[in-house]
């Protein structure tokens, strides 16, 4: 596998989809406490007060930390219009899940399973930026990536796009990603002002990565199917790596889970 250097369908018959297909997610701090004194309650508790206090800590926090993501190379193999074949414009694309390939393709990428939690803000002033559309890719278990290379040429998994609900928050069900030659273990994304921009990579407002830690890596390929990850990760450090050198640490996501049942990532990403 070479390093990261660098069917149409009609929007608008998409746009009326988003409704069922909006990532259902909680997010710490999208709340007000408006709702923490309901009819019916006469008082709130000193526990509901704590833990009201707390939730407003967090989300501050979370919403302080907003500043403008990396601009990272898409790589050789986006699929978005830039180089090659464009998933962006196929029916379907628009999709949660994205371990299964769409259209007349039918394979199903096998690994260890992650969800990738984001939420999208302006990172001049911290507003959350609802209706922002997010377009994700990555390579599978074995370091090669759909409509590109190997056995995985004629597929179109790990690749979907997600909307941005009211609070900003989108959610991707995937696997996690190989290590191969050159490259920390990582997720390409774009970001687009919309769902109605999301059709080409040239119209994106951000293009970036998430570097995932080494904790939670090397638990990974400890595990079957990733043997090929082991060696090519104990080659590679983030202070090699081509596109996290020069800093990640606003591309690395808080991770939780573990390698038997899977990990939740969560990032806020400002454009």
């Amino acid at each position: 596998m070479s390093d990261d250097l660098k069917a149409t369908k009609s929007r608008r018959e998409l746009l009326g989809m988003l409704g069922g297909l909006g990532a259902v997610i909680v997010v710490a701090g999208c709340s007000n406490g408006s709702d923490d004194n309901k009819s019916g309650a006469s008082s709130s508790s000193k526990a509901t007060t704590t833990t009201t206090a707390a939730t407003t800590a967090t989300s501050a926090a979370a919403i302080a930390s907003c500043a403008k993501i990396p601009n990272e190379t898409a790589g050789p193999f986006p699929a978005d219009g830039t180089n090659g074949p464009n998933i962006l414009t196929e029916a379907g694309v628009v999709r949660r899940d994205i371990t299964k390939s769409i259209g007349s393709a039918s394979g199903v990428a096998e690994g260890v399973p992650l969800t990738v939690n984001l939420t999208i803000v302006d990172s001049d002033g911290c507003a959350v930026m609802p209706g922002a559309a997010v377009y994700i890719w990555h390579c599978d278990r074995d370091g090669e990536y759909s409509m590109y290379s190997g056995a995985a040429e004629n597929e179109n998994f790990l690749r979907g796009v997600q909307v941005a609900d009211a609070n900003g928050a989108l959610s991707f069900t995937t696997i996690f990603p190989a290590a191969y030659s050159g490259r920390w273990p990582h997720i390409h994304f774009e970001v687009f002002s919309s769902l109605a921009e999301a059709t080409s990579g040239d119209n994106a407002i951000a293009t970036s990565q998430l570097a995932f830690p080494k904790d939670v890596s090397a638990a990974v390929y400890a595990t079957e199917g990733y043997e090929q990850s082991v060696r090519t990760f104990a080659g590679t450090s983030l202070d090699s790596d081509m596109v996290f050198s020069d800093g990640h640490s606003l591309q690395t996501p808080t991770m939780s889970g573990d390698a038997t049942s899977g990990y939740i990532s969560s990032l806020v990403v400002g454009v």
